[in-house]
């Protein structure tokens, strides 16, 4: 059916051309030509506003298990200092941060990431290591810093997608301690608070229209995205495109969600941290 229909549309564009030809006399020709209607060009998605955002400790929660003073989960698999060695070896070859810190990886150049200040390495694991699927305002070759500005949010956020990891197995039982770490910021970034234009990049099902708007954004230099948040009501998240934006990294208190039977979780303060809170 595709060959007829590509031959009528050519014969249409001769007849209309021998049309044109056939009333066309000399004195036409000394005419100017009419003015024909300039295409329209496709408008360009806006983008959201900038704001400048001072805040401070702000909670970006990470499975205690990652952070560097725990033993490493590889202890237990070896039986001597050689074979941990060799592990350690093994792992490192296929560890995204440390491939991307040698300026291996893909989604962000070694000139991005930081180096030389406390708890860099997990400053920088938050860019490199991204979910396959990516996340909201990431796709899957370079992650971001998400953080939350206040504790109840930053709960609810991880709450919610380690639940949709059981719901997947059809089982709720686990315990797992999270690290918060704290950070500042004070830089320019964009604003999706207030603004129902985006409600799409807010979808609670999909990160299509997000993860457009945040590589759109990416390219034109941006530090990243405030907006409200998607998993509880009244919250606010920040995610970070820059890892030199993230300002003064440093661990808080450690909380533990614990599952027992139900999707909701038990949420506990296991290991408060006093830390000192910079003037506002």
């Amino acid at each position: 059916m595709a060959e007829p229909a590509q031959q009528q549309c050519d014969l249409r564009r001769h007849d209309a051309a021998g049309l044109h030809a056939i009333g066309r006399t000399a004195r036409d020709a000394d005419r100017a030509p009419s003015a024909r209607r300039a295409a329209r060009r496709p408008l360009s998605t806006p983008l959201p506003p900038s704001r400048q955002i001072r805040q401070f400790d702000t909670c970006r929660l990470i499975p205690s298990r990652f952070v560097a003073h725990e033993d490493s989960v590889l202890a237990a698999l070896a039986g001597s200092d050689a074979e941990l060695a060799d592990l350690f070896d093994l792992d490192n070859a296929t560890n995204d941060r440390l491939l991307a810190e040698r300026g291996l990886l893909p989604g962000i150049g070694i000139d991005e990431l930081v180096f030389g200040i406390p708890n860099f390495r997990v400053v920088n694991a938050a860019f490199c290591h991204a979910r396959p699927e990516g996340s909201r305002f990431n796709g899957p070759e370079r992650g971001a810093w998400y953080c939350a500005f206040e504790i109840e949010t930053a709960l609810a956020e991880v709450a919610f997608h380690k639940t949709v990891e059981y719901q997947e197995i059809g089982r709720f039982e686990d315990s797992v301690a999270y690290q918060c770490f704290l950070a500042d910021f004070s830089q320019v970034f964009h604003d999706l608070r207030d603004d129902r234009r985006f409600a799409s990049c807010l979808d609670p099902r999909s990160y299509r229209a997000s993860q457009r708007l945040a590589a759109r954004l990416l390219a034109e230099g941006s530090v990243g995205i405030v907006y409200p948040s998607v998993r509880r009501s009244g919250g606010t998240n920040l995610a970070c495109f820059r890892p030199a934006v993230v300002g003064n990294a440093r661990p808080g208190d450690v909380w533990r969600l614990s599952w027992s039977g139900s999707p909701e979780p038990t949420i506990t303060l296991e290991r408060p941290v006093r830390a000192r809170r910079r003037a506002r």
